[in-house]
């Protein structure tokens, strides 16, 4: 049997499945980590980070995903790759999201996979380890923690809880992102930002919260979670209305309804 015939047989439940065991295993990596050797290195923006543990576990996605799904682009946080754009399957990887976090310990930090079919959003799966949640999502097919449904929240603005990103690394949009988060401030129960957007996502899509907005983001940091809110029922576009692209940087507004 080749290796096509065997990539045609698997079922979108089983690929799911095996990203869901990968991103597991990245997150004991992650739990495991020796806290006296992070191997920081600066990258271009304010707090932005990587360690080595970002690197090591973009690695054994890349190595395990190609596993997966052989045909599939691999495009990753830590490496400048240079992918197909019009292939049929494109995986978008944070390795860890919450880099900053998982620096200071925080315990707000997770793995996050999307995976692209034909231009479209089709599977994502985020995992935070700390507390052993496993968001997930196919297209279509609804969203899903641990194995139960989850859905947006039905509160509405007054009883809501607003979540935000202040764009640490693109400062100039400091005052504009500090200004909306104040104007919905005034007219929300309260406001958080806890320094993961993929986590924010699924925070929208469990009903923990109800809007998440940032002015801008790099698709792996929304290419799971975006599609894991959708499936819960929520409505994700850029802060300005618009379609969220898959593969491009964007601001993003997430909300219940």
């Amino acid at each position: 049997m080749t290796d096509n015939m065997e990539l045609k047989e698997k079922t979108p439940h089983t690929i799911l499945n095996e990203i869901i065991e990968a991103a597991k295993e990245c997150g004991q990596v992650m739990l495991q980590a020796d806290r006296e050797n992070f191997g920081i290195k600066d990258k271009a923006g304010k707090a932005n980070f990587v360690t080595k543990y970002d690197c090591k576990i973009q690695k054994m996605l890349e190595k395990k995903l190609s596993e997966i799904l052989p045909e599939a682009e691999f495009l990753g946080e830590e490496e400048d790759c240079q992918i197909n754009r019009n292939a049929e399957y494109i995986f978008v990887v944070d390795p860890i999201d919450g880099t900053t976090n998982f620096i200071k310990d925080y315990h707000m930090s997770c793995v996050s996979i999307g995976l692209i079919r034909n231009g479209k959003r089709y599977m994502g799966v985020v995992h935070n380890p700390y507390l052993n949640e496993t968001f997930y999502a196919i297209s279509g097919e609804g969203a899903y923690m641990n194995g139960n449904a989850i859905h947006v929240s039905k509160d509405d603005l007054a009883n809501s809880i607003v979540l935000f990103g202040s764009s640490p690394y693109n400062t100039e949009l400091a005052k504009a992102s500090f200004e909306l988060a104040y104007e919905y401030f005034q007219k929300c129960l309260d406001i958080r930002r806890s320094g993961s957007a993929a986590l924010d996502l699924c925070a929208i899509a469990s009903g923990r919260a109800e809007i998440y907005f940032e002015l801008i983001l790099s698709p792996w940091d929304f290419a799971a979670g975006a599609l894991i809110v959708e499936e819960a029922g929520g409505i994700v576009t850029t802060v300005e209305g618009e379609e969220l692209p898959c593969l491009e940087k964007s601001s993003i507004l997430a909300r219940n309804k």
